[in-house]
């Protein structure tokens, strides 16, 4: 980087830039090689964090467009669009999906996606692949394969490393091989098993510095004041909506994407792009529409939280 900005030292010059937000960088990638060679730095990420301009971005993944994410800026209420995940597997799902370091991560996952056209099933259940988006680079690249073929596993962040334990192999059959990866040097580490295999597809989820894993149907987890428990607000409209998500961010509780139906009297399904929000802060909580998904709609596959 030499001369970023006339008259600026280009330490002084990056903290500059570091402040406009991401759905700009695309225009200042055309400014000129220097500011794009900035933007793509090591440095530009650091001094993101340096001036407090980082930002909480959502990312989400739903069945239509096949393997397209999207990425949501709730201060501007903005969805941008990211390049198609290059993944050889059709309809890729039941995957993991994290974010660490600035990057958003996919990891494994399968198809039993069927082609419209001839009927023949992509027939990959489970894979080993793992991706990582860059969303200052706006690139995707192929990262090491984990060691175990899995989908539906538990997948979360701990101390910087990506840990994945359980779900199902190549086979169908449920597994509790647990395995860690370093971001640094891009390898996958085995770790301790999980003391059970249960036949059923899990998530994980970090409580106070522990990696816990939940089996579908084998546990629930409910959130309750010790001395009062209330409603927040009635979600009367949800109840044919189903495959959405559900993420919180800051105060806000969002609610995304999925189908209505079918029900009672109507056979059809709708795939919905509508985005609802509950701010839990406030003193009289109401669900609010924002800017629905401009690409992605129906069941969603996958969706974090990702600090850039």
């Amino acid at each position: 980087m030499s001369g970023l900005i006339e008259g600026l030292p280009d330490a002084v010059a990056l903290r500059c830039l570091a402040r406009v937000p991401l759905y700009l960088h695309p225009n200042l990638q055309l400014v000129c090689r220097s500011w794009r060679g900035a933007l793509h730095s090591r440095e530009f990420f650091r001094s993101r964090r340096e001036v407090g301009a980082s930002e909480d971005l959502l990312c989400v993944c739903a069945f239509e467009p096949e393997n397209l994410w999207q990425l949501y800026d709730p201060r501007r209420d903005l969805w941008m669009t990211v390049p198609v995940l290059p993944s050889d597997i059709r309809h890729l799902a039941n995957f993991g999906v994290v974010s660490t370091a600035g990057k958003l991560f996919v990891l494994g996952g399968g198809s039993d996606a069927v082609d419209p056209l001839t009927g023949d099933h992509y027939g990959i259940f489970a894979s080993n692949e793992v991706w990582s988006y860059d969303p200052l680079l706006r690139q995707w690249a192929r990262r090491a394969s984990m060691l175990v073929h899995r989908a539906m596993f538990a997948c979360c962040v701990l101390d910087g490393k990506i840990v994945v334990a359980g779900g199902f192999t190549t086979c169908r059959k449920s597994i509790s091989k647990a395995e860690a990866y370093d971001l640094e040097k891009d390898v996958w580490i085995a770790i301790p098993d999980l003391p059970h295999t249960h036949n059923s597809a899990c998530s994980g989820v970090l409580i106070n510095g522990k990696v816990h894993v939940l089996h579908k149907g084998l546990s629930t987890v409910q959130n309750r004041e010790q001395r009062k428990r209330k409603i927040l607000a009635s979600a009367s409209d949800f109840k044919s909506r189903i495959g959405f998500a559900m993420i919180g961010l800051g105060d806000n509780l969002y609610v995304i994407g999925g189908v209505i139906g079918p029900g009672r009297w109507n056979l059809d399904i709708k795939p919905l792009s509508d985005v609802d929000v509950l701010t839990v802060g406030s003193e009289r909580p109401t669900w609010r529409m924002v800017t629905p998904m401009t690409e992605c709609h129906g069941s969603v596959l996958g969706c974090t939280m990702l600090r850039i």
